[in-house]
């Protein structure tokens, strides 16, 4: 038998999106982000919003209390709690990828991580790692775009890792993704020099711009994720000064950066002594956006 209190009638949501819909245009919040919640808690389809036709339906079963759906659009209009965070799921790529307050929201522009890795690589095999996984984004993506390789997903926070390991299962990835806890390289000590490759979206934000990001990310997201130290490149100095301990020659390097950061990286691994043929690659904003490498 369903709570009762999971059920609502059809005018009462009506009623409660038109009330949603204005508070977000009064706060600069996108109003369309109602209707994505909707999608998401209630099981509405886009047309039955589009043409309002729910408010006529007798009762339509919510994933939690109308009231605490309302609580929690409160602290996205007041506290700017980001809306993905509310639905506890994002799309990415042709995924729903679970997420919480513990992992950084997988961010469309990290999508381009996997479509290179699929140009470039999509008959690669053997072990590939994703460090600093998150909520397992790129490792699913990867795993789904190099169908013969094993994935070695890290990450140093184990709240990530239960939702990244979460989503592996529920997307159909359990035996094709491994999970470790630690800093970077290090959980995969066992396996040094064996490594094809390796994809990473480390924090790469300066400390002193983290206080100037939108409150939905400073104030929401986990600053591990975020902060790369005083010039932003602290982790990506360490991945360039380890990694090649860990990949075999003609191993793949291959990392998301801010904005900006492109020469300095390049500059990082040139003068490291142990990459050939660096490249960046940019997003879909035309941002040099990733930086590639092999192991010479």
């Amino acid at each position: 038998m369903e709570e009762k209190h999971l059920i609502v009638s059809g005018l009462q949501l009506w009623q409660w999106r038109n009330v949603a819909i204005q508070a977000a245009i009064a706060t600069d919040v996108p109003p369309r982000e109602v209707d994505w919640l909707l999608i998401e808690v209630a099981g509405l389809d886009r047309l039955a919003l589009r043409l309002e036709s729910f408010k006529n339906w007798p009762q339509i079963q919510l994933q939690l209390p109308l009231v605490e759906l309302d609580q929690l659009w409160q602290r996205r209009l007041n506290e700017r709690l980001p809306v993905q965070y509310i639905a506890g799921v994002t799309p990415w790529r042709n995924f729903k990828i679970a997420v919480s307050s513990a992992v950084l929201i997988p961010r469309p522009e990290t999508e381009c991580l996997i479509d290179l890795a699929k140009a470039l690589f999509a008959d690669a095999s053997g072990h590939w790692a994703d460090l600093g996984t998150g909520s397992g984004a790129i490792a699913i993506g990867l795993a789904d775009v190099l169908p013969k390789a094993t994935i070695h997903a890290v990450d140093y926070s184990l709240a990530a890792l239960a939702i990244a390991q979460a989503n592996a299962d529920d997307l159909g990835f359990a035996d094709r993704i491994k999970f470790y806890q630690g800093s970077w390289w290090e959980p995969l000590a066992l396996l040094k020099g064996q490594f094809n490759g390796m994809v990473s979206n480390p924090p790469y934000i300066p400390t002193s711009i983290l206080p100037t990001l939108q409150p939905e990310v400073v104030n929401h997201e986990p600053h591990l994720a975020l902060d790369g130290g005083a010039d932003g490149l602290d982790c990506i100095r360490n991945l360039v000064e380890i990694s090649p301990s860990y990949l075999r020659s003609g191993g793949v390097w291959l990392i998301e950066m801010m904005a900006g950061q492109a020469n300095a990286v390049r500059e990082l691994l040139q003068n490291q002594g142990n990459y050939c043929n660096i490249q960046t690659h940019a997003d879909l904003a035309g941002i040099e956006r990733f930086a590639l490498a092999y192991k010479s």
